[in-house]
């Protein structure tokens, strides 16, 4: 009988002990699948000891950690948001890494090889994340962005270029087949979000040189400006892809918010790389104050 209640007390124990490893195990794997479920997958990238690489992100460099001393990087002279990086050691191993924060509030991670031949020397992340996932980078906070959380700056370009939503009708140019239109303003925080379109009626593609925004003096715009004044916008949703022929792109804007006195305007020139075919617009200081609040459209997060 003692021997009966002995066996029974150990199978009791025995199973309380694989109960407890199992519920353990199984929180070990919760806690794996949410810490997966926040995980940044790096991008991939060579360098070698005799050659720089150079990395253009789509905003300023606010923070660069190297991941070992096999690593040299810095910002580019004059070129805050390009970062030169190359190998401080010769056939290191294994890879190492490397993070980035850019003034926009996006976080980016590498993992790094060394390679004699490397597949490229230069590389435009913007680009890169048109190929790539979105995981590749997540949003931080920045004092720049007034406090606010960056993925709501995020959120207001997908949901602008997304929706494809027409507020501003009167603002266009066309020539050559070409259409050059503003569609819309938003402004958020002291940011105002531009959101242009390129239609191309033509047969011919249309490569985009740059497009730039500055404000002149209204009696001289439509000759040639004495005073004008470039603005630099602090960042763009898309890099410029050529528009092909019978085919439209649109794209997002974001720029520092300013407004207008009575005798200036402000210009925004799309201008065609090895072509003629510039465009212009005209957008006066009633367009800027009459801008959509960000908030009011369905942000996509």
């Amino acid at each position: 009988m003692k021997t009966i209640r002995l066996l029974l007390i150990l199978m009791i124990l025995s199973l309380n002990q694989l109960y407890a490893q199992e519920e353990i195990n199984t929180d070990s794997v919760k806690s794996s699948s949410r810490l997966a479920l926040g995980k940044i997958e790096p991008y991939w990238l060579t360098v070698t000891y005799d050659k720089t690489t150079h990395i253009i992100f789509p905003s300023k460099i606010k923070y660069v950690d190297l991941g070992s001393e096999h690593l040299i990087a810095g910002k580019a002279d004059e070129a805050e948001n390009v970062l030169r990086i190359k190998a401080a050691t010769r056939n290191f191993e294994p890879e190492t890494n490397f993070s980035v924060v850019t003034e926009d509030g996006k976080f980016y991670s590498f993992n790094v090889f060394y390679s004699e031949y490397p597949a490229s020397l230069n590389y435009d992340v913007l680009k890169m994340e048109r190929i790539v996932s979105k995981e590749k980078s997540a949003n931080v906070l920045l004092e720049e962005l007034s406090g606010e959380y960056a993925p709501v700056i995020e959120a207001g370009f997908k949901s602008i270029y997304k929706r494809n939503k027409k507020n501003i009708r009167h603002i266009a140019s066309e020539s050559f087949g070409i259409t050059f239109l503003l569609k819309s303003i938003y402004v958020f925080e002291g940011k105002f979000f531009f959101h242009l379109e390129v239609k191309n009626r033509s047969n011919v593609s249309y490569p985009i040189d740059y497009i730039s925004f500055k404000i002149v003096d209204r009696k001289t715009a439509k000759r040639t400006a004495i005073q004008e004044k470039e603005i630099t916008p602090v960042r763009m949703f898309l890099p410029l892809e050529p528009v092909q022929s019978r085919s439209a792109e649109s794209n997002v804007f974001l720029i520092n918010q300013f407004t207008l006195s009575e005798d200036k305007m402000l210009v925004i020139e799309l201008f065609e790389t090895n072509g003629g075919r510039h465009q212009r617009l005209e957008v006066q200081n009633d367009d800027l104050i009459r801008a959509k609040q960000l908030t009011d459209l369905p942000l996509l997060f």
